[in-house]
């Protein structure tokens, strides 16, 4: 698969995203990941602010992969605040949750969600699939 475009990783625990990792290099992905743990490391790298203005380094994602359940700001918030970014309306916001809850799953939806993909429990070989069924080219503005 393509890897000519950054993706940002959304996700606070440091065991789901190792394994996301690890399903990225098992589905032969070569985008570079780019892992920050909070909504507010999230903002701060996607207006490139803090450590995060060398964008040579740190480069505008094109996909952003989004936990819902983060500390302080929730992924939904975050989600509300990238949709309300000018410079951010293009970019694709795959929500990556524990969550089943139509609630959730409504709400990613009507803030603006690309599209939502509860994580298989406990399952490596399920999560090393979903990732080889991320249609990045489709996700690709």
């Amino acid at each position: 698969m393509t890897g000519d475009y950054p993706i940002l990783l959304v996700e606070d625990d440091s065991n789901d995203s190792l394994l996301l990792q690890r399903a990225f290099r098992r589905a032969a992905l070569t985008n570079l990941l780019q892992v920050v743990t909070n909504s507010e490391e999230a903002v701060d790298y996607l207006l490139g602010e803090k450590h995060y203005q060398d964008r040579a380094i740190y480069p505008l994602p094109r996909l952003l992969i989004l936990d819902l359940k983060l500390p302080g700001m929730s992924g939904l918030e975050l989600l509300k605040w990238i949709r309300s970014e000018a410079k951010l309306k293009d970019l694709s916001v795959i929500i990556l949750s524990s969550s089943r809850q139509t609630d959730d799953i409504d709400r990613a939806y009507e803030l603006g969600a690309t599209s939502y993909m509860a994580k298989p429990e406990g399952n490596f070989d399920g999560l090393a699939e979903m990732v080889k069924c991320l249609d990045l080219e489709k996700n690709k503005p």
